[in-house]
């Protein structure tokens, strides 16, 4: 069954960028050869780690997004693994949370906006003050003169 899933590698800051471009290559030779389609590939460039990783405290990031089964991820993982420019990867499976948050538009498409709703207008504003309140304006300002 195919699943969407994201992955995530950070190349060592020394690698070339051609070397780059052949190890991408690679992963997605590895998927579509596995029977997987890759939707899309991302150079996301070198950034700075928040910890030092084998030595590095930079890499370049890549982010591919993939369409593949089970077994052909653990493939994936495999090679990334054994690959020696590679210093950190993460595979993150998408679909369930692509579920996730059409339930919730679902659930905030039923229920009923207030701020959609055109907010009451009292029908007559009264010109002259009512006399109580008059009469309450009256007392708080003789209080602080008593006192």
């Amino acid at each position: 069954m195919q699943r969407f899933y994201e992955v995530m590698f950070i190349v060592r800051p020394d690698t070339l960028d051609e070397d780059v471009d052949k190890l991408i290559a690679g992963f997605e030779a590895t998927v579509t050869n596995g029977g997987g389609v890759v939707r899309s590939t991302e150079k996301l460039g070198r950034r700075k780690l928040a910890y030092l990783v084998r030595k590095f405290s930079e890499g370049n990031y890549v982010l591919l997004t993939i369409d593949a089964d089970g077994p052909l991820v653990a493939e994936l993982e495999r090679r990334l693994r054994v690959s020696e420019p590679v210093i950190k990867f993460i595979t993150v499976r998408m679909d369930e949370e692509q579920k996730r948050i059409d339930k919730i538009k679902a659930i905030r498409a039923t229920k009923k906006k207030v701020s959609a709703q055109p907010a009451a207008v009292p029908a007559a504003i009264p010109a002259a003050v009512p006399p109580a309140s008059v009469e309450a304006a009256e007392v708080t300002e003789a209080t602080p003169a008593s006192a």
